[in-house]
């Protein structure tokens, strides 16, 4: 049998081959393609059936689709790449089929219009408006050749952005420098020479082979003594997927990008939009363009003298410390990371082995243990895609299962760069009426460990190990039933990032880095002193980072929401020119992978950030005034946040937790730029 059709618990990652993937794509959508059909048929639409239906046919489709599509972005193989490139098209037809059949929308219609819906749950009423909602953003009032158009749109878009995430991909495994001469390598932290000389081996080639994955171009970037190996990274790095890298035009987004832009704007035309931003706020918080550039703008009034004042501050440095005059682009991280040294006497490489990665999830895990009362343990002989991959169950007080996820930590070939949560499968009532269990995975690209030697984490990198695993709390926790809005499920965008940023401020808090600090040959927690320095330096440079955040997310909304500019570098300088302190070299060409917004779900929503962090940061305060630890206000975060789901209104679930509407002081105050 097909293991991607088989009625599995946890996804068969052992027998899944590219062959199984185009017939069970096939089969499901035709499944559920005549479930649909008999659907429209009813002469009495109820919730069971029809909406409880669709969730069935949903939950086959993602069981047979969601470890294909895991699976190509963190095992990539030419196979399953062309699998996959022919098994998606036949996903977006259907997706287009479904959103626009205009008879299976009236049933819905039917639903949300009757006498039941006042004893409907929350949820499902939600889950109905919903519905409703979507299925008009998806075109189903398009008749005729407005109706094809908007198919082959969808169709056209989804394979442009799945070439450009593949275009990334490519064009970071492609390129590495061997570097015969030590010398050249003093500063780079030894664990990533040790991988370096490694591959170097694996690949029968001389010296330290060093290629463009995040952990080896931050440390070199940031610790290279050697300024020519700085500028050669940076390069390489700022001019991925672009002509004006070393790969030229092989593996060129540039043409990629007008065309996502251009058709983006043309589907929004066609569902009545004036531009894509519009069309893309319709389902999130913010409700128009203009509260978003009030709400970003505001931001950068604040934040570009606080970023100005950081720039001058290390221009200064460096000329007094070091006697350089000019600051290259290759030269920021370098002498930052010495401003570091100098004033809080603090760097990630010395804190790294206060911080191996079974010491950090040991204490993440107590963490979620004091304030949510759940338990979480590792579950061996559970089919993985890597050895690298481990499997946890949750377990709440009462010893009912929670949740399950995987964990997959560390950098490597043929996967995808970043870090991420995803969800393996969803809450719901299955058929035999027993729940199905929210499963995540939860992706990171840390420095592996080398030499038979404990994987150690930078402090960031125990921040980021905390975001996604918030992601991952919020799709495990919840105790919705409703499949639609479950988890992270029917969540607006610009609202899903606030328990990943809220779970990240115990990364900074003295109890919790007891928990989850020990020296890799000692056991000794990360002393006072170093604990002391750590908070400090915590806001170094927040102003030039904020701006940074602040750059993205106005290229984003300025690409989108002009409906006449469409080259995507002038967006951007323009956009620099207004809000950048920092200058950037003419190759730099940051746009062309940018995935975030060109092929993930961001576009015209990079802002959800700074949107949801005013959310996670006032949220922060109520455990700042009543304890970190606090069990009471820990319980209220679960039971009103992580437990909701989307089966309510984010503003309203936030007010219920803190009792007030959030504030973007709270923002301000978390970086430090409140004084």
């Amino acid at each position: 049998m097909n293991p991607l059709l088989s009625d599995y618990s946890l996804p068969p990652f052992h027998k899944i081959e590219a062959a199984h993937i185009v017939p069970a794509i096939e089969e499901v959508i035709a499944q559920n393609r005549n479930q649909i059909e008999a659907i429209t048929q009813l002469k009495n639409p109820t919730w069971e059936n029809v909406m409880y239906t669709l969730e069935g046919g949903d939950a086959l489709l993602s069981r047979a689709w969601s470890p294909v599509s895991h699976l190509n972005s963190v095992k990539n193989t030419p196979e399953l790449r062309a699998a996959y490139v022919e098994a998606e098209p036949k996903l977006t037809e259907y997706g287009t089929w479904v959103g626009q059949n205009t008879a299976l929308y009236q049933q819905i219609r039917k639903l949300q219009d009757s006498s039941d819906f006042a004893n409907y749950s929350k949820a499902q009423q939600q889950a109905l408006k919903h519905a409703v909602r979507d299925f008009k953003l998806a075109g189903v009032a398009l008749e005729g050749d407005k109706r094809a158009h908007y198919a082959q749109l969808k169709q056209e878009l989804s394979q442009l952005q799945t070439q450009f995430e593949h275009n990334v991909m490519d064009c970071t495994d492609a390129w590495h420098i061997d570097v015969k001469d030590e010398e050249k390598l003093t500063g780079i932290p030894e664990a990533i020479l040790m991988n370096a000389k490694q591959k170097a081996q694996e690949a029968k080639a001389e010296g330290w082979r060093l290629g463009l994955d995040f952990p080896t171009y931050y440390s070199v970037i940031t610790y290279a003594d050697d300024q020519s190996l700085r500028q050669t990274f940076h390069q390489a790095f700022a001019t991925r997927a672009a002509t004006t890298g070393p790969h030229g035009k092989k593996f060129d987004n540039t043409d990629i990008i007008k065309q996502i832009v251009s058709k983006r704007q043309e589907l929004a035309n066609l569902l009545g939009f004036e531009s894509y931003a519009e069309y893309s706020l319709a389902p999130k918080m913010a409700k128009s363009s203009t509260e978003v550039f009030d709400f970003l703008n505001q931001l950068v009034d604040k934040a570009r003298p606080f970023a100005q004042r950081d720039y001058q501050s290390l221009q200064a440095f460096a000329k007094n410390s070091f006697n350089v005059d000019k600051l290259e682009a290759w030269d920021i991280a370098y002498y930052s990371e010495k401003q570091k040294q100098a004033l809080f006497e603090i760097t990630e490489e010395v804190l790294r082995p206060y911080f191996p990665i079974e010491k950090v999830l040991k204490g993440m895990f107590e963490i979620v243990n004091r304030l949510y009362g759940m338990r979480i343990e590792k579950h061996e002989g559970v089919p993985v895609w890597h050895d690298d991959v481990t499997f946890y169950d949750i377990f709440d007080a009462n010893g009912e299962m929670r949740g399950q996820f995987y964990l997959d930590p560390f950098a490597r070939a043929n996967k995808r760069g970043g870090a991420w949560m995803d969800d393996a499968l969803g809450r719901r009532i299955q058929d035999n009426g027993q729940i199905q269990h929210p499963v995540a995975y939860l992706t990171c690209n840390f420095q592996p460990a080398a030499s038979n030697k404990p994987a150690l984490l930078s402090h960031s990198e125990v921040v980021t190990l905390f975001h996604e695993f918030g992601h991952g709390l919020h799709h495990m926790m919840t105790q919705i039933d409703v499949a639609d809005v479950a988890g992270i499920n029917g969540v607006p965008w610009d609202a899903v990032e606030l328990p990943s940023q809220f779970f990240e401020n115990w990364c900074w808090q003295d109890e919790a880095l007891g928990l989850i600090s020990g020296h890799v040959e000692t056991g000794e927690p990360l002393p006072q002193a170093e604990l002391e320095k750590l908070k400090k330096a915590k806001n170094y440079q927040s102003g030039l980072f904020l701006v940074r955040q602040l750059e993205f997310a106005l290229f984003d909304m300025n690409l989108h929401h002009d409906q006449h500019v469409k080259d995507a570098q002038s967006v951007l300088d323009n956009v620099r020119a207004k809000v950048s302190v920092i200058p950037v070299p003419e190759y730099n060409r940051f746009q062309n992978s940018f995935s975030h917004i060109f092929a993930g779900g961001y576009a015209a929503g990079y802002f959800s950030y700074l949107w949801a962090e005013v959310l996670s940061a006032d949220a922060f305060g109520r455990f700042e005034d009543e304890g970190i630890f606090n069990q009471t206000v820990g319980q209220a975060f679960l039971n009103n946040i992580l437990e909701q789901g989307g089966s309510e209104d984010p503003g309203v679930l936030f007010e219920r937790f803190r009792g007030r509407a959030p504030t973007v002081d709270a923002l301000l105050h978390h970086h430090g730029l409140d004084s």
